[in-house]
């Protein structure tokens, strides 16, 4: 039997379309316990961290925020111990530089 006949006899058939179907779920099955992993609460998948603030909740900014909507200091000094805060520590922007 010569190797060039083979598909000559019926081809690889409806088969062929299982391949690309069996490799679109195992990408959308990764991609959904990636999504899901990375939602966990403590759990941060490691494009996030980068994102962050080095303290996080705990950074300086973060207290001071909360000092503020708690009413434990007022606009004003809120503002002016921000400004101090940038200059250090610096806010992240959209695109995660400082």
């Amino acid at each position: 039997m010569n190797p060039l006949t083979t598909l000559a006899y019926g081809g690889p058939g409806p088969w062929i379309l299982f391949a690309p179907l069996v490799w679109a779920a195992v990408v959308v099955t990764v991609v959904t316990v990636l999504r899901r992993t990375a939602r966990r609460g403590g759990r941060r998948a490691p494009w996030q961290a980068a994102r962050e603030a080095p303290y996080g909740g705990h950074s300086p900014i973060a207290i001071l925020g909360r000092r503020f909507a708690s009413g434990e200091i007022d606009e004003d000094e809120y503002w002016r111990r921000l400004s101090v805060l940038d200059e250090q520590f610096g806010r992240p922007l959209k695109d995660g530089t400082v």
